[in-house]
């Protein structure tokens, strides 16, 4: 098959945009192992989630992650009450019936409206978003938090069974039929021999700028050092005050956002179903064994290859595209088995 410059150059764009994306799922990836050390095989279905919700509200429907996060509310106010009346503590119960329980039910409320005629596309991009971002603090203290102890098998166990959970939940509430999204941004520019359209600069735009925000949160805020902190040695965060699960409820809220946003920026160019993500997100994972589940910058590199990859495989087998993809793991893993070392988990 003869292949010339114009169409390297369409795949490279391909892979590039779709390399970006899996670089933030990957990151994301990582930060959760890190801090937490859960394996989240759930992330694309946040990714699933902020694209369908998204989708509804375009297409005037109420979005059943409205009503999604009014019952993971109830269970997480319950939950909160139990463990404050086994501890006899009560403080702090006020502002967890405000997150939990009051702001789902206020964008339950809001719904109807935000899915009404005439309402601006970034209005409705910013709604998704609160629909979907505060199910990640609230899946972990329901379903992480109390076994946080866990061996990571035990966690990736529990990971598989959310990630179940989480896609027939996605069958319901969005049925089986795949859904798009309009562009977040009109138009398109010619690079040469190929015409990059306006959503392609959104995409890689949004990307960096939300990888420049992490780095900026990691480096210059105290709870971004505190949970670098986290991730460097668990016991001795403890031992210095810092709380492991106020840090694991951030960073599940951190994954739930980037999850979230990265659904909404490819909805405009791929057909989303409520399975999609568990590709996408795998897709991320492999990025994430790049580096070994440690390193961010292999992680960011390892998704702009597995990018490249597929969309070179997709044109040149197009039916193996994805085995090749996933084939990649084992000589990853045998690469990097070759210098790793036994540590217990908490060093």
């Amino acid at each position: 098959m003869v292949v010339d410059l114009t169409i390297v150059l369409i795949l490279l764009q391909d892979g590039v945009l779709n390399g970006a994306i899996y670089a933030l799922l990957g990151l994301a990836l990582v930060l959760v192992f890190l801090v937490t050390r859960v394996i989240f095989i759930p992330q694309g279905e946040f990714v699933t989630f902020g694209a369908l919700s998204l989708a509804f509200l375009v297409n005037g429907k109420v979005p059943g992650t409205a009503l999604l996060l009014v019952l993971l509310g109830v269970l997480v106010c319950l939950a909160e009450a139990a463990s404050a009346w086994r501890s006899r503590q009560w403080r702090g119960y006020g502002r967890t019936l405000l997150w939990a329980l009051g702001l789902p039910l206020a964008l339950w409320w809001l719904a109807p409206l935000v899915a009404a005629d005439g309402v601006p596309l970034a209005l409705r991009v910013v709604f998704a978003l609160l629909l979907v971002i505060p199910m990640g603090p609230m899946i972990y203290r329901l379903v992480y938090q109390p076994v946080e102890q866990a061996s990571v098998l035990v966690l990736l166990i529990i990971s598989v069974a959310v990630h179940f959970a989480m896609t027939g939940l996605g069958l319901l509430f969005f049925g089986a039929e795949g859904w798009r999204t309009p562009a977040l941004l009109d138009g398109s520019v010619q690079v040469g021999p190929v015409a990059w359209t306006a959503q392609t600069f959104v995409v890689l735009g949004s990307c960096a700028a939300l990888m420049l925000a992490l780095w900026l949160f990691f480096s210059r805020t105290l709870y971004g050092r505190a949970l670098r902190a986290t991730a460097v040695n668990r016991r001795g965060a403890r031992l210095v005050g810092i709380s492991t699960r106020v840090a694991g409820s951030l960073t599940f809220t951190l994954a739930a956002a980037v999850g979230a946003l990265s659904g909404m920026l490819i909805a405009a160019i791929t057909t989303i179903y409520y399975d999609t993500g568990f590709i996408i997100g795998l897709k991320g994972f492999v990025a994430a064994i790049f580096g070994g589940l440690v390193s961010y910058p292999a992680a960011a590199a390892g998704a702009l290859f597995v990018g490249i990859l597929e969309s070179f495989s997709s044109f040149w087998a197009s039916p193996f595209k994805e085995a090749i993809v996933f084939a990649l793991i084992i000589p990853v893993l045998l690469w990097r088995s070759f210098g790793s070392v036994q540590l217990d988990e908490e060093d």
